[in-house]
């Protein structure tokens, strides 16, 4: 049997009438008997006792006549699901963003594409960069947030953002009243690696001529606010972003070191063979069409000249 059967169907069982009930189907009445005749022919069963010029259901068609219905309503139910789904006003969107994007500036955005899809659920899931360039390639989520460099050719990047990492020790630290002449000079506390802040402070380091195996790292840590807490109780410096460490500056508990770390890019990623449903084409429509701007970091003077790369090369060797 087809839907279009079941609800010519339940229109004669309504009006008892092929002709009143092709009237409000929009069909011609033979199209309505004949559909009556198909549906009755291909299960061997009587619906209906012709009376004169009325027609009433058979104790078959009477008790068929709910489960008919049943399905009508369930093929209007997922009829309006899929129309809700391709207009991205329904549905659920997975995303996996790094730690420092998830917790300080992915927020607000998601709060405000809520308020306009209120129908979406959103799943966000949260890892290292390393660990979201992995989940867009196996397709548990859609979307990917990251600060990092990643190496995924199957991945296309789009910036969304740009964040500033600052160098920061404790206030008792002798860099937070002068700035370093040897980065080797003190233990460090650093992301774990495969973290975008862990290969952006690597990368920036390299090109002032510093590897980072020539540090002393005493501790890597899992996440921005294990890291910023260990700094805190004076376990050496460490590279944050400006975001992270904005409540730890204001409150004292921090100093911003005087050297120079480039600012880095936020960006977001999606499988670049595989078309986005129509919600994560809004979400990311909404955030690529919108300013791309710093997150707030508190005022501090512009950094100095960073120390002489040479000179920090020297010091390791020696």
């Amino acid at each position: 049997m087809t839907l279009e059967q079941l609800r010519i169907f339940t229109a004669v069982a309504r009006a008892s009438h092929v002709t009143r009930a092709a009237a409000s189907l929009h069909l011609g009445q033979s199209a309505v008997s004949a559909a009556l005749a198909a549906l009755e022919t291909r299960h061997g069963a009587k619906l209906f006792h012709r009376e004169g010029r009325g027609i009433v259901l058979s104790e078959i068609g009477r008790l068929f006549l709910p489960a008919a219905e049943a399905v009508l309503a369930e093929a209007g139910r997922a009829e309006a699901l899929l129309a809700a789904l391709t207009n991205a006003t329904a549905g659920r969107l997975r995303l996996q963003a790094s730690q420092t994007i998830a917790s300080y500036w992915l927020p607000r955005h998601l709060a405000a594409f809520r308020s306009t899809h209120p129908g979406i659920a959103l799943e966000l899931v949260i890892g290292n960069t390393a660990e979201v360039a992995a989940a867009i390639v196996k397709g548990e989520a859609e979307l990917g947030f990251v600060e990092g460099p990643i190496d995924a050719p199957s991945l296309q990047r789009e910036t969304i953002a740009r964040d500033q990492l600052i160098v920061l020790v404790a206030p008792g630290h002798p860099w937070a009243a002068a700035a370093p002449e040897d980065l080797t000079a003190t233990q460090w506390v650093l992301r774990e690696p495969g973290s975008g802040t862990r290969a952006e402070f690597e990368a920036a380091l390299a090109a002032h001529g510093v590897p980072v195996a020539a540090l002393d790292i005493a501790l890597e840590l899992p996440s921005n606010e294990a890291v910023r807490g260990a700094v805190e109780a004076g376990l050496g410096a460490t590279a944050l972003s400006a975001s992270v460490a904005a409540p730890s500056l204001e409150a004292g508990l921090l100093a911003a070191v005087d050297f120079a770390l480039p600012a880095r890019n936020f960006s977001l990623l999606h499988h670049a063979a595989r078309a986005l449903s129509p919600a994560g084409a809004a979400l990311k429509a909404r955030l690529t069409t919108g300013s791309i701007s710093p997150p707030h970091a508190p005022d501090r003077p512009p950094p100095a000249r960073p120390p002489d790369a040479r000179r920090a090369r020297r010091r390791t060797c020696d």
